[in-house]
């Protein structure tokens, strides 16, 4: 008997370790993702009946306003995104940013430039089971692959999108902090509309100034918070439910909605509006998706989130169709006296985890949107060693915690933040129908028949609550329409002018032929070292290099053509990080290495980036030699092969290194082509600048290995020695300005926009963490 049981318990333990962590990242998944949505009962039924509604103070309203709300909850959290949304994610991330990505990549819908054949090898490129020769309605995707205007269009849309996941960054807080301390009004009568918005600037200042340190410890430390808030609201509601109107389940019945409908008409419709609010949050939980798994998400919402959201709704309304008058503070006033103190301190709690939710979300799409292009330049802090993804923008924080005091000290009233509210979360979730109607067609390959009834089901209900938010836009709803104009305009002026300076690279780059023509030293003096040329072109040589050797016809015996790019993925695997190919012959010592990044990884953040780029030219030169790259290599325009280099340590090292670390004696008596007072400046740069202390110092050594071929071992003792003798960084200090003959509408977009954003945005230096010492800037005027 125990002999059969050993058996069987092995394979039961996989499946109790698989459970056991689907049920761990439920319970994190409350902390962060749940915080908005679980605080919406604060503000619905006030905003609901805060307009003409408020005139029809019978039970028969209650009734049918809470059964649009259960259906609404129903349909559009629980059917569209928890069952079919969720479901369309990008190897594991979320948001509208995803979405478009998958469509990018699966259709070619993409306008990010300098993207190349081999992209489409990773591993995380294509969906898994995807074929394009299996796909549906080929004539749609050779439309819009065709027409450029099209996906301009498209990346509009996007564009509109993310914008308004910015502006639930700034109006979420807003009203879920203002709400929750409006409850002490209900005790402290005497207090004024003036003190609790002061009350809730304060605590607003605190948590935006508190973001630095990061949302690593959210999820684990404030998931009790919810989960009691939530298990609070739920009792209560039922609670209520029994104490005052046991038929309040009859209301479930969608005969309610007709008769709402017939007895308020254009009042009910516009009172939607504040209907609306009950699925807030929606978005953000499928934005934070990349931090959990899409069946860790379900369960929590299926098991906790919507009996006791549905439990609370049908509470609040069972309370309010007996206590009209109470309609202003109808949750705090529902609450039985003895409690109400610990709730009103859990409800604050709440709304603080909400509101850090949505302000994570906004730094994942602003994160991005940089990555693909559409952002300017802005420092990005990871703030987890362990959570990748958990990231902090300064800047944009600083620009929210602005905004959202600025709309709470202005307003001072949770119906006209709601007013605001509705308008950017409706918009969310149009743009996310409208992707998700191509998702099913383009990368689920289904039948376009399924893609128009999603798009008509879900998209006609949300247009009708949109189209009740926008009779609003006098009463607070221009909010997120101005702040959502501002950031789509910054965001498509850096796509543009972003696209123009690289199309000009494009036009202006240097054939391969003229280059090779000069010989191995290029008709100019090779000085020891390797010069590191930044360009964004992944073929061809940029202007800036010919430009550099006009003026100083001098350059180091090593050159590598550098490319750092984003590709629509969310992760790249750091095997497939790297291509590494040659330009010319071998005794020209010239590389080309294209380091690709996806929108959710950790942009060259490392300390060891020399050491990992001259590692990958090495394994490329041993690969090379051996010809084992072949199945690995891609031609680009005659350049040469690129290979794949594997960068993880079990993929073999041609070279030895050694750490020299703290070693100064030895690092100087390494060959260096600086003068003495350069290293002495160097040393002096590296004591004050802390990012430079840590870099690792590592010295390179050559295999004795009496096997190798005389020509490799020569070019890798060649590349060695001009990594000790020091590296030097070449990039493009461009001026973007618009031809004369350009139109006044362009002139203003490049010379007034996109120059503006580019002298206050981080320098592409300091995004890319190179040592100012060995920075070499030159300077470019780019007419577009």
């Amino acid at each position: 008997m125990d002999a059969e049981a050993g058996p069987a318990g092995a394979e039961q333990l996989p499946w109790r370790q698989h459970y056991k962590n689907l049920v761990l990242l439920a319970y994190q998944s409350f902390g962060v993702v749940y915080g908005d949505l679980s605080t919406s009962p604060l503000y619905v039924y006030k905003s609901t009946f805060s307009g003409r509604l408020g005139q029809y103070q019978d039970e028969q309203t209650v009734f049918g306003v809470l059964s649009l709300i259960f259906w609404t909850f129903t349909l559009i959290p629980l059917l569209k995104y928890v069952i079919i949304v969720l479901s369309a994610d990008d190897n594991g991330e979320g948001g509208p940013f995803a979405l478009y990505s998958l469509l990018c990549r699966h259709a070619k819908l993409s306008l990010l430039p300098n993207q190349q054949a081999a992209d489409e090898e990773l591993s995380t490129y294509y969906r898994e089971g995807f074929s394009a020769q299996h796909g549906s309605s080929p004539w749609l995707r050779r439309f819009l692959e065709k027409h450029k205007k099209v996906k301009t269009g498209l990346l509009l849309v996007v564009l509109c999108g993310a914008s308004m996941v910015i502006g639930d960054g700034v109006l979420t807080p807003a009203i879920s902090v203002l709400s929750s301390m409006s409850g002490l009004q209900v005790r402290a009568t005497g207090l004024q509309e003036r003190s609790v918005v002061l009350l809730s600037c304060i605590v607003l200042v605190g948590l935006f100034s508190l973001q630095h340190r990061g949302t690593q410890k959210v999820a684990f430390m404030f998931a009790p918070i919810v989960i009691i808030w939530l298990f609070c609201i739920g009792g209560i509601g039922l609670y209520n439910i029994v104490h005052w109107n046991p038929r309040i389940y009859q209301a479930l019945s969608p005969y309610y909605i007709i008769k709402f409908f017939r007895t308020t008409g254009t009042d009910g419709w516009i009172a939607l509006g504040g209907i609306l609010l009950s699925m807030t949050g929606s978005e953000a939980m499928f934005a934070d998706l990349g931090h959990f798994t899409s069946a860790s998400v379900r369960l929590a919402f299926i098991t906790i989130i919507y009996p006791c959201l549905i439990l609370q709704y049908m509470g609040q309304a069972a309370f309010l169709s007996k206590n009209m008058f109470h309609m202003r503070t109808s949750f705090y006033d529902s609450i039985p006296g003895p409690i109400f103190w610990p709730v009103f301190v859990v409800a604050t709690l709440a709304a603080v985890v909400g509101s850090q939710a949505v302000i994570s979300a906004t730094f994942s799409i602003v994160k991005q949107c940089h990555a693909l292009g559409c952002f300017p330049r802005v420092k990005i802090v990871h703030t987890s060693r362990w959570i990748y993804g958990q990231i902090y923008i300064p800047e944009i924080n600083w620009i929210l915690m602005v905004l959202c005091v600025g709309v709470t000290v202005v307003f001072g009233d949770t119906t006209l933040i709601g007013n605001a509210y509705g308008i950017a979360c409706m918009t969310v979730m149009i743009v996310t129908t409208f992707l998700m109607a191509l998702i099913i067609i383009f990368v689920w390959q289904k039948n376009i028949l399924f893609a128009l009834l999603f798009l008509l089901f879900f998209g006609s209900i949300e247009a009708v609550y949109l189209s009740s938010s926008l009779m609003k836009v006098h009463q607070g709803g221009w909010v997120p329409l101005v702040l959502g104009f501002i950031f789509m305009c910054v965001m498509f002026i850096w796509h543009y002018g972003s696209r123009k300076k690289y199309l000009f690279d494009l036009q202006n780059k240097v054939s391969m032929r003229s280059i090779l023509s000069l010989g191995p030293n290029l008709g100019i003096v090779r000085v020891p070292g390797i010069g590191l040329i930044y360009t964004e072109l992944v073929t061809g040589v940029p202007a800036i290099f010919t430009h550099f050797v006009t003026n100083l016809p001098a350059f180091h015996e090593v050159l590598v053509f550098l490319c750092v790019k984003s590709v629509p993925v969310p992760y790249v695997p750091p095997d497939e990080r790297y291509l590494v190919g040659r330009i010319g012959p071998r005794a020209y010592r010239m590389y080309r290495c294209i380091v690709r990044y996806g929108y959710k990884d950790m942009q060259r953040d490392d300390e060891n980036f020399e050491n990992m780029l001259v590692m990958s030219i090495a394994k490329f030169i041993m690969m090379e030699a051996e010809d084992v790259s072949s199945s690995a290599s891609y031609d680009i325009a005659n350049e040469g092969r690129m290979a794949v280099i594997r960068t993880t340590e079990d993929a073999g090292t041609p070279l030895g290194m050694r750490d020299l670390s703290g070693l100064a004696d030895s690092i100087s008596t390494t060959r260096s082509s600086k003068s003495e007072s350069l290293r002495s400046l160097q040393s002096s740069y590296e004591q004050e600048s802390p990012s430079a202390g840590r870099r690792r110092r590592v010295r390179f050594e050559l295999p004795n290995e009496d096997t190798m071929d005389q020509q490799v071992k020569d070019e890798l003792l060649a590349l060695v020695e001009a990594k000790h003798a020091g590296v030097a960084y070449i990039m493009g200090h461009s001026y973007i300005k618009a031809r004369r003959s350009s139109s006044y509408v362009k002139k203003i977009v490049i010379d007034v926009g996109y120059s503006f954003l580019r002298k206050n945005c981080r320098g592409p230096s300091v995004s890319l963490h190179i040592p100012h010492i060995s920075l070499i800037e030159v300077g470019m005027i780019y007419y577009v």
